[in-house]
């Protein structure tokens, strides 16, 4: 979830969120570092959108992620449920995660819960669900052999061509042969995807993108044996 900031005198669409990590695996540092890697993959295509004026005349944006991370140790679902401002997105970070994969509450959300893992030595996991949610869903089509590299929200085991593998040399489908999540890249489609030219700015020029789904997360544990 975020708040969209339209600078027409600037030509600029500036996206502006804030991810506030909690857990027993979450710290300042990584907190910085996460929303640099999702900041750094948002804005590496330099996207651009155009916004109609008038019936006649589109005018061009370029579109910036403005993406700020940080820990809160004594974070309260309070806290969480209460929240009204559409920048603040809250997510837990623990080394266990059931299911073993990082998730947010569906698309359109500002709460989630992140594998440790999944984070490390810039990841695009963040970044994926980041776009899980502005409102993005995996695409249908997860054969895109051909295409070269994938967009940010494929998911894994999307066939992709063989430089984007696990393992180039294997066979696509088999194991090592489906789509290594680190290929990822927002493309200017993922931008495209966004439908910023449809948001409903204010008299100010800003505008929600997402929505709130407030949850709290507990820790997850292990199955007792």
């Amino acid at each position: 979830m975020g708040e969209a900031e339209l600078q027409s005198h600037r030509n600029l669409l500036i996206i502006h969120a804030e991810l506030i990590f909690y857990g027993d695996a979450a710290s300042e540092e990584l907190s910085i570092q996460i929303a640099k890697d999702v900041e750094d993959h948002w804005n590496e295509p330099g996207g651009e959108i155009s916004i109609s004026q008038n019936w006649f005349y589109k005018k061009r944006y370029q579109v910036r992620f403005n993406i700020k991370g940080r820990y809160n140790g004594m974070l309260t679902p309070e806290t969480v449920f209460e929240n009204t401002d559409p920048r603040k997105n809250y997510f837990r970070i623990e080394e266990f995660a059931t299911g073993n994969i990082s998730f947010v509450d569906g698309l359109n959300s500002n709460t989630g819960y992140f594998k440790l893992e999944n984070l490390l030595n810039n990841s695009s996991t963040a970044a994926h669900e980041f776009g899980h949610t502005l409102g993005l869903d995996h695409p249908h089509n997860l054969d895109i052999r051909g295409r070269g590299t994938p967009g940010i929200m494929y998911p894994r085991g999307t066939l992709v061509d063989p430089p984007f593998q696990y393992s180039p040399e294997v066979a696509a489908g088999q194991k090592g042969g489906t789509l290594n999540p680190f290929t990822r890249k927002v493309l200017q489609q993922d931008i495209d995807d966004l439908q910023l030219n449809r948001l409903d700015f204010n008299a100010k020029g800003f505008a929600v993108l997402g929505d709130f789904t407030s949850i709290w997360h507990e820790k997850h544990k292990p199955d007792s044996p």
